[in-house]
């Protein structure tokens, strides 16, 4: 076996270690468990389709409110074999951080031919960059739209490549997540490169294969909640419309920068020097990746400007940012240049890049830790609470849902809107949510206090967590409250 083909297997070796490091990092602080209360969500979704055969978060109610129907389903895979579901989830974050970082290693050495110990480079880049590490473990979806992006544009940059896969492809992310069909536009753009002739077959070929899996999939959602998209597309930016208020310039520049804390940071003049090298060789299509990661992170910057939880949504630009950065620095650093400046340079850059990124591993993976501890503080132990001690026809209101769903066990009331649409129009409106909670008889509330300060004082509390994490972390404990139109709590 040649060095070559050793590399997958050494990638997939570091990736076990390296995400390895954050599970058990998490398991010396609260135990194993997930940094989202959003993974929860689709743990529920995966369990009532594997048990139930149906597509729904609370039994027989479908609902709309996986933003990943095919990370459901293959969740739900995992239960259909008997495996864990957490250990299930794990293994395949593990397999996507080390298929990333193949991918990586190899789109690199594509590009840089003459300099192949690039790719492995690449790759290993990828196993230390903490957010691609940290979404490993997340239980969530984001780290299989990063790596699926990144094979996009390597697919097109690769001479063969047919259009209609490509778009094919596009359309199947779509089903992982929405955000899949901005790949659209660089793969449409590559065409237009093409030659001449070409131009409108291939066109026809990326939106036929694009459409084949989106129409699908804008049926599935019509189906079931009556709008195309999922209902978390209509309630994530509803509930932080209020960010969309601040300048334009201002929510670019926090989206821009989010994927440059850590190792980015470090390639950051990379960037600069290939696109200066792709200008001068008139090389266009090498541009694309680069205007495909600005324009991803600008239609955040318009419709969700959030930064919360380690900037997440910017997440599957990552691996593309790396690749290009490293293809930059490959046509500049000279480790051994018999001149001292370019080699001392050189150097002195190879051991920030390596410094930086094994130090924000490590914050990292106390990062994972904190907000492992706090989802099981605060939502897991408030859920378990509730499905301990409240009589299980009662329902719940809730703003997150997740682990409430999964432990609780219980009829929902959804203040975020993400199954319960109808109060999508009313998020942020305390009066109009109350007199909701009466018509729908709800008989608790689990929430932050802080978040519903009107809704809670017209309430009873009953429980209140008291995990030290949250509190630790600049946040409040979560409680559960009696309703005011409800009887008496259970025992």
């Amino acid at each position: 076996m040649t060095w070559v083909r050793r590399i997958p297997w050494l990638l997939l070796a570091l990736a076990l270690l390296s995400a390895g490091g954050y599970l058990l990092a998490s398991w010396r602080t609260v135990g194993l468990g997930y940094p989202l209360d959003d993974a929860w969500i689709y743990q529920t979704y995966a369990r009532n389709l594997a048990e139930r055969g149906e597509w729904a978060f609370l039994p027989g109610q479908p609902s709309a409110g996986s933003t990943g129907p095919l990370w459901s389903a293959i969740l739900a895979l995992g239960r259909w074999l008997g495996l864990d579901p957490r250990l299930w989830t794990y293994a395949l974050g593990i397999g996507l951080l080390a298929l990333t970082a193949i991918v990586c290693a190899s789109w690199t050495r594509a590009r840089r031919p003459d300099r192949p110990a690039w790719g492995l480079i690449a790759g290993l880049v990828v196993l230390a960059e903490w957010h691609l590490v940290w979404a490993s473990v997340s239980g969530m979806e984001t780290l299989a739209l990063a790596c699926m992006s990144a094979v996009v544009l390597w697919a097109l940059e690769r001479p063969g490549t047919q259009p209609f896969a490509v778009g094919l492809l596009i359309g199947v992310g779509v089903w992982i997540r929405p955000d899949a069909l901005l790949l659209l536009a660089p793969a449409l753009a590559n065409v237009a490169l093409g030659r001449r002739e070409r131009r409108l077959r291939a066109v026809l070929s990326v939106a036929g294969g694009t459409i084949l899996a989106v129409a699908p999939y804008l049926a599935f959602n019509r189906m079931l909640s009556g709008e195309w998209w999922p209902t978390t597309f209509y309630a994530k930016q509803a509930e932080y419309a209020a960010l969309r208020l601040a300048p334009l310039t201002q929510r670019l520049l926090a989206q821009w920068t989010l994927p440059l804390v850590g190792a980015g940071a470090v390639l950051l003049v990379g960037l600069g020097a290939g696109a200066a090298r792709a200008f001068r060789a008139r090389t266009w299509a090498q541009f694309l990746p680069l205007l495909w990661i600005l324009g991803h992170l600008s239609v955040y910057a318009l419709r969700l400007p959030v930064t919360y939880q380690h900037g997440r949504y910017a997440i599957p630009v990552i691996p593309a940012l790396l690749v290009l950065g490293l293809d930059g620095m490959a046509g500049w650093v000279q480790l051994d240049s018999p001149s001292r400046v370019p080699r001392v340079l050189s150097r002195a850059w190879a051991a920030t890049l390596a410094g930086v990124a094994l130090a924000f591993w490590g914050l990292g993976a106390r990062a994972y830790a904190a907000d492992v501890a706090v989802i099981e503080t605060e939502m897991v132990r408030a859920a378990r609470w509730v499905a301990e001690h409240t009589e299980p026809s009662a329902p719940v209101a809730a703003h997150d849902i997740g682990a409430l769903g999964y432990f609780g066990r219980r009829g929902l009331i959804d203040l975020a809107g993400l199954i319960s649409p109808e109060v999508i129009p009313i998020l942020r409106n305390e009066p109009a949510l109350r007199n909701y909670l009466d018509a729908s008889g709800a008989r608790y509330l689990v929430t932050f206090p802080g978040w519903y300060p009107r809704l809670t004082q017209a309430a009873t509390p009953l429980f209140v967590t008291d995990g030290p994490y949250s509190p630790a972390a600049g946040g409040e404990n979560m409680a559960v409250y009696r309703w005011p139109t409800s009887p008496s709590a259970g025992p």
